[in-house]
């Protein structure tokens, strides 16, 4: 529990000057933000994390796994590619440059991407770990932002209270793990292993050790365990469920133009969009940020027919279109999962040694951090705090500061909203509202497609227009001369 402040806690003074910016959560996205906003002259800014260091999902930092975007998608290139943040200057500095040329990796491995954000993490200034923020409010005499947080010890114990003034704030609080109800119980109970996939690697040598293993959820995590556990139990005896409520352990989109909804064209045509073709949008579209990498699939069918040249089939399971109805315990020493096959209507029982819950993330909800503000937001139609086309949540017009949003609006900016590759985008647009003029200039179209029936108009500014040519000599020679180039 958060000890109270004090009459002479730091909190009850008013002597600090306001700062330009503050941070609420450091994963990529604020740490995004925090890089680009690094050599802005005068800009104030601090971030603050309770973790005690940077750690982007642990527990699924599976060997060989990789992220789902290429490493251009860094924290700053698609921004600013001259940004001593970026992920060639981060293998540059560890004299890795050419391995990685000779490498030819378009898409890195999720614990490499790990490795270099805790690289921009170690050297990057007004960065604050171990600090937990309690509350944020408006305070009208000043015009400012109260935001006030407690200082962990090593133990995560609360050491120190504090109080910092902003006339800005940005929330990247990230998600947080999915727990289907019917599984809620049984998860962190003694006896049966059934965990998150967020954990995974924290519990696999008792996954491996387990007679039966049940993985619930047909995505992206649910394939990379099954896969893993698939080639470390003994052939024939793999004794493996894979199950999802999906129609099909199907592909993510990936082709050219599918690719083009993760861009900020289709940012900006999705939240003009009315807000139930918004929602009605946001599920449907599931295919292009949850299905399962082809490379992934092609991976785990090679592996299971590698595992029938020798006669027989391997004993692993895979199930689509099923939902867990309910679960429970028999004794300590298994776990029954009530079946539902959505299509056929029939019901079954599962008897397991042991489930991982590849169920997915959602976004942290945020009612407890913006409770000191709630006067002063406004809603949609479903009481969503409203954000608009410049990630600011719509405020009460009072308040002059604004409070921005990371990773937390899918249903106003849409499938593009979590995915790494709008990360710098999204922290550049974000600077350049918040200094109101444009540092990091930004393109006026980056799509082929034409999402509405408005066809938009790219800018182009001067500095890049062709340059007029002198011709080299008159007469035909010249001319050709001109028109070569």
């Amino acid at each position: 529990m958060t000890p109270a402040p004090a009459p002479h806690d730091p909190r009850t003074q008013h002597t600090e000057a306001p700062r330009d910016l503050v941070g609420i959560g450091i994963g990529p996205f604020n740490l995004s933000l925090a890089a680009l906003a690094h050599p802005l002259p005068g800009l104030d800014a601090v971030f603050y994390e309770q973790r005690p260091a940077f750690g982007w999902h642990p527990g699924l930092l599976i060997d060989d796994a990789t992220i789902q975007v290429p490493f251009l998608a860094d924290l700053v290139t698609l921004a600013d590619p001259a940004s001593p943040w970026s992920f060639l200057n981060y293998l540059r500095t560890r004299d890795r440059l050419f391995p990685f040329y000779f490498a030819e990796r378009f898409h890195i491995r999720r614990a490499e991407y790990d490795a270099y954000c805790r690289w921009v993490c170690e050297s990057l200034p007004g960065l604050r770990f171990r600090h937990q923020v309690d509350a944020v409010r408006w305070n009208p005499e000043r015009d400012v932002f109260e935001v006030d947080f407690t200082q962990l010890d090593a133990d995560g114990e609360a050491e120190a209270l504090g109080r910092t003034y902003t006339r800005n704030v940005v929330l990247g609080i990230g998600s947080e793990p999915h727990v289907p109800d019917p599984l809620r119980p049984l998860v962190g109970l003694p006896g049966v292993p059934v965990v998150h996939a967020a954990d995974y690697l924290d519990h696999r040598a008792a996954f491996l050790a387990a007679g039966h293993v049940t993985v619930v959820g047909a995505g992206q995590s649910g394939a990379e365990i099954f896969l893993d556990l698939l080639r470390h139990r003994p052939a024939g005896r793999e004794r493996l469920r894979w199950l999802g409520r999906s129609e099909a352990f199907a592909p993510m989109e990936y082709s050219k133009l599918g690719l083009e909804h993760f861009t900020p064209d289709y940012a900006r045509y999705f939240h003009a969009l009315a807000e139930p073709v918004r929602d009605g949008l946001v599920s449907a579209q599931w295919q292009l940020h949850k299905g399962i990498d082809a490379g992934t699939i092609a991976a785990i069918h090679d592996e299971l027919y590698r595992r029938t040249l020798h006669g027989g089939w391997p004993d692993a399971v895979l199930t689509p279109g099923v939902r867990v109805r309910t679960a429970g315990r028999i004794a300590t020493t298994q776990v029954e999962l009530h079946l539902e096959h959505i299509q056929q209507g029939t019901r079954s029982r599962l008897t397991t040694d042991a489930v991982i819950l590849a169920t997915g993330f959602r976004e942290r909800p945020l009612n407890r951090i913006l409770a000191g503000l709630d006067p002063y937001v406004r809603r949609d139609g479903r009481g969503r705090p409203r954000v608009d086309e410049r990630f600011r949540l719509v405020l009460d017009p009072a308040v002059t500061g604004s409070v921005y949003v990371q990773n937390a609006g899918l249903y106003a900016h849409g499938v593009g909203t979590p995915d790494l590759g709008l990360a710098a985008w999204r922290s550049a647009s974000i600077l350049n509202s918040l200094l109101g003029g444009e540092p990091y200039p930004l393109p006026d179209r980056t799509a082929f497609t034409t999402f509405g029936l408005e066809q938009p108009r790219p800018r182009v500014p001067s500095a890049r227009r062709p340059k007029a040519l002198t011709p080299l000599a008159d007469g035909p020679r010249g001319r050709a001369l001109t028109e070569g180039f």
